[in-house]
């Protein structure tokens, strides 16, 4: 009976984390019919560059990167990120950081300009404290990337750490260098 009782627990806890975080066939995916970006329209504020809009940046590969300055999993994954901006901006890719807080402390705009100093960020960075770019793509996670093709259109995205041999390889799709 014991161990029916712990079966039961355990299947409970597995449901539970799996409604909280993705499951790894979910991490990674095509956009099934890729669908218009959404717009940057609602940032508190931007870092690194003047207000970005979609329209602005037709004709360029788009990075979309949620984040928060709290997360160890996007900080993680901001070397990767970097790694694709230093490799690939010439040939126009565009990295923008949407950093979306998830406690209140993450809300402070001196402490966001603290860490995008301290982690070396020189890519564009919207402020998104009211959660406004969030919602308009439907995310829920962090971190995550959506790539979006030169007419604007969200391809790709990954949710998490990983998988950034298969996200490096779209890009390099998009942009015409694979």
């Amino acid at each position: 009976m014991k161990y029916l009782y712990t079966a039961i627990a355990m299947l409970a806890l597995g449901s539970a984390l799996s409604a909280y975080w993705p499951s790894a066939d979910a991490t990674a995916q095509e956009a099934a019919v890729s669908a218009p970006a959404p717009d940057f329209s609602g940032a508190d504020r931007w870092y690194n560059s003047a207000p970005l809009s979609m329209g602005s940046l037709r004709g360029k590969v788009v990075l979309v990167e949620f984040w928060t300055r709290e997360c160890i999993n996007c900080l993680n994954v901001l070397p990767h990120t970097r790694a694709l901006y230093q490799q690939y901006a010439k040939d126009g890719l565009v990295v923008v950081g949407v950093h979306t807080p998830e406690y209140d402390e993450e809300r402070d705009p001196a402490a966001l300009q603290a860490a995008i100093q301290h982690y070396q960020i020189s890519w564009p960075v919207a402020m998104d404290n009211e959660s406004r770019i969030w919602n308009a793509y439907g995310n829920r996670y962090w971190p995550a990337l959506y790539l979006i093709d030169r007419n604007g259109r969200v391809v790709y995205s990954h949710i998490g750490e990983g998988n950034y041999g298969e996200t490096e390889q779209r890009v390099r799709e998009l942009l015409g260098k694979a």
